[in-house]
């Protein structure tokens, strides 16, 4: 497998099988009727400070397993957080300590990151193509139709733009010495499955609705960070010297294609809160892409190579289009999705800040900048 999915499909069970681990499973997949009973803190809180541990996994050095461990733990400890009719600043120990420990060994922090949500969070159905049609979910927080379809949208996406990654890997190593039919044959490459994903995300409104995703799948993937609602952090019960922490919620700025694509077509960002912003994503994001996406940009001289050569301006800028049509899409979604729901009287809560999106940022915002800096020739 290509692109930033992992090479084989994620785990949906631990290969060694212990009480703790046995425990953490079954909560997990519990989770759906947990949230819908109130049962989720009760659950948590009945549990000793042991009984959620992931000690073999990491002993073991089982990427696979403690990939899935950094799911069920993500989606658990938001359902405890973030479940409930106002949100916990604390988490217990029991699910503390091994957040802790396994975002420690991935490299990313002790939140619902991009990478678990979307990522490392999907099972074919059938041997086969990663489609629509054929992956499901491991976890999720309410379940149903559009809670599924919103995830396993950006998983295909995903998937579809391994092409694009490919191409960008290899056009960031073309100098002035490459053959010029070689750097267009990659651009093409890369315009193709951009329009590949595109025809992907335009099929968001089939089967996931404005009104359920803003009432019912929104508000578990909140953060710490710039979140009202837990303006003080959150602690961590006895990990980091129990001071409160700040970090960021799931948003699809943590997918590494868009800063990649950004990064070979040498997409200029102005040195600004956004583009402060799109950096810091990067901490969330899996360490090997993070490293990809700035050798991508450390090495790339496609504007360069495009200047020079009246042939390979026009897939250059077919290129640029695709990736501004996406950034239009997301823009037109984001509309769709947050700001207009968050308009109406709503029987089931907030859907979280109206006016910053998941990650904390004041999303219409930036995302009308990602545009309008994707547009700029």
């Amino acid at each position: 497998m290509k692109g930033f999915l992992p090479k084989e499909p994620p785990l949906r069970e631990y290969q060694k099988s212990s009480p703790s681990l046995d425990r953490l499973q079954e909560i997990a997949h519990n989770l759906p009727k947990l949230l819908l009973t109130s049962q989720v803190q009760p659950t948590v809180e009945s549990l000793t400070k042991d009984d959620l541990s992931i000690q073999e996994i990491l002993e073991s050095n089982s990427e696979r397993e403690i990939r899935l461990a950094m799911v069920h733990l993500s989606f658990i400890s938001h359902a405890y957080v973030l479940g409930g009719g106002k949100p916990n600043d604390k988490l217990p120990e029991v699910l503390a300590a091994p957040w802790v420990r396994v975002s420690k060994f991935l490299g990313r922090p002790p939140v619902l990151s991009y990478a678990s949500y979307c990522l490392d969070n999907w099972f074919l159905l059938e041997k086969g193509e990663v489609c629509l049609e054929n992956i499901g979910l491991i976890n999720n927080f309410l379940g149903g139709v559009d809670e599924d379809w919103f995830v396993t949208i950006h998983v295909c996406i995903e998937h579809a733009a391994s092409g694009a990654i490919e191409a960008a890997d290899k056009l960031s190593r073309c100098d002035n010495t490459s053959n010029e039919t070689e750097v267009k044959s990659l651009l093409s490459d890369i315009e193709i499955s951009l329009k590949k994903v595109n025809k992907i995300f335009l099929r968001m409104t089939e089967r996931c609705d404005p009104y359920i995703y803003y009432h019912r799948v929104r508000p578990f993937i909140f953060g710490s960070k710039d979140n009202p609602d837990l303006k003080n952090g959150l602690i961590y019960e006895n990990q980091f010297s129990n001071e409160a922490q700040f970090f960021r919620g799931e948003t699809g700025a943590q997918s590494s294609i868009v800063p990649t694509l950004d990064g070979v077509l040498e997409v200029k960002h102005s040195k600004d809160a956004l583009r402060h912003y799109l950096n810091e994503m990067r901490e969330y994001m899996p360490p090997e892409h993070r490293n990809f996406i700035e050798r991508v940009e450390n090495s790339t001289s496609v504007r360069d190579l495009v200047l020079d050569s009246s042939n390979l301006k026009k897939i250059y800028y077919q290129c640029l289009e695709e990736l501004s049509k996406f950034r239009a899409l997301h823009l037109n979604y984001a509309d769709m999705y947050i700001h207009k729901q968050s308009q109406q009287k709503n029987p089931f809560g907030t859907g979280g800040s109206t006016i910053k999106g998941t990650g904390g940022t004041p999303f219409m915002t930036y995302l009308k900048k990602h545009l309008q800096e994707t547009k700029r020739k």
